[in-house]
């Protein structure tokens, strides 16, 4: 990724991590994209040279476009390395294209060169799609998050 494509992904990913918080009623409207901004700055301090994150533009080789990115964090745990996708987004005129998928699959040949044990990442309960993306790619749910909104 470049450092231009990095300032346009940060944007992005920041709006776009806000608005789903919100959907997904784990924060309030007010204030999400602060909270969203220093969730981001506290992953990213360095921006892309940050270390253990590898930030990816997704290429449509056909198009001889960029149509997407993909996040990855490696992180170290005692005998193993794992990674950890924090995002991945396709441009809304590219999706269902099986550029996603291809991504992922191209993933796992950059995890098996870290060394990485495994890939995990979260998905949020009203995205069906990637849900019904990450299981035709083989990952599988290792826990379930629940919410009950109690009004006073």
């Amino acid at each position: 990724m470049t450092e231009q494509a990095f300032v346009r992904f940060n944007e992005a990913a920041i709006a776009d991590y806000a608005d789903d918080n919100v959907t997904s009623g784990r924060w309030p409207a007010e204030g999400a994209l602060e909270r969203s901004r220093l969730e981001q700055e506290r992953l990213l301090p360095q921006g892309l040279a940050t270390p253990g994150q590898h930030l990816f533009t997704i290429h449509d080789d056909a198009l001889n476009l960029d149509v997407g990115v993909l996040w990855l964090a490696v992180t170290e745990h005692p005998g193993s390395r794992s990674g950890y996708v924090y995002d991945v987004a396709i441009d809304p005129p590219y999706r269902r294209r099986g550029h996603a998928k291809a991504a992922f699959m191209a993933l796992e040949t950059v995890a098996r060169e870290l060394g990485l044990a495994d890939i995990g990442l979260h998905v949020f309960a009203h995205n069906e799609g990637a849900q019904a993306l990450y299981r035709s790619l083989g990952y599988q749910t290792t826990g379930i998050n629940m919410r009950k909104r109690i009004e006073p």
